[in-house]
């Protein structure tokens, strides 16, 4: 294996989905940052919520927004239903693994709040079944995703989907959107 080729042809790959995701996301971005505004300003919240990568996704930035994420500022109201540990297992335990975050999202979401999935596949069962319990709930059904959208199609509004079909490079572009929305939030939401 030639690394040096290696490491080009991964920026290579890398620059050609960042090039698309800018053209693909423009319009679901500005109104997902519309819809968080708007929950933010009311007094609501955002949840995130995603399986591995997407976990970890969902956790950083509902720190980003809780913490800081350029300057100090008041915390904004973010939460993920990715790290009580307790509360996924129990659920996992007691109804499945399909209903995790769906548990979650009807004990804390709200008309108003707003739920965003991060699915690299889109298709991911406790995601789909999260989403549609907000859609049911009055809360913004919002999800990043790739992979054409898969059952996230029809569900998430807004939905952004990664132009790619791989995995790295959609995660990649996911915490790119993810830190944009932040910074948005950031300079336009708290006080």
């Amino acid at each position: 294996m030639d690394l040096s080729v290696f490491f080009d042809l991964e920026f290579d790959e890398h620059m050609a989905v960042a090039g698309a995701t800018r053209t693909a996301l423009r319009a679901p971005f500005v109104r997902l940052c519309s819809m968080a505004q708007t929950a933010l300003k009311s007094g609501n919240k955002l949840m995130f919520f995603g399986n591995g990568g997407s976990a970890a996704d969902a956790q950083h930035l509902a720190a980003e927004l809780v913490v800081r994420y350029r300057v100090n500022r008041a915390p904004l109201a973010a939460i993920a239903l990715t790290t009580d540990s307790s509360v996924l297992t129990a659920g996992g335990n007691d109804f499945g693994f399909d209903r995790i975050f769906e548990c979650q999202l009807r004990a804390l979401g709200r008309p108003g709040d707003v739920a965003v999935a991060i699915s690299t596949s889109g298709s991911s069962e406790n995601v789909v079944r999260a989403l549609a319990a907000a859609r049911e709930m009055g809360v913004v059904p919002a999800a990043l995703a790739g992979r054409g959208g898969g059952r996230l199609t029809g569900l998430a509004d807004p939905l952004l989907v990664v132009p790619s079909d791989v995995t790295a490079r959609i995660q990649e572009m996911h915490i790119t959107v993810g830190h944009m929305l932040c910074d948005v939030l950031e300079r336009t939401c708290a006080s």
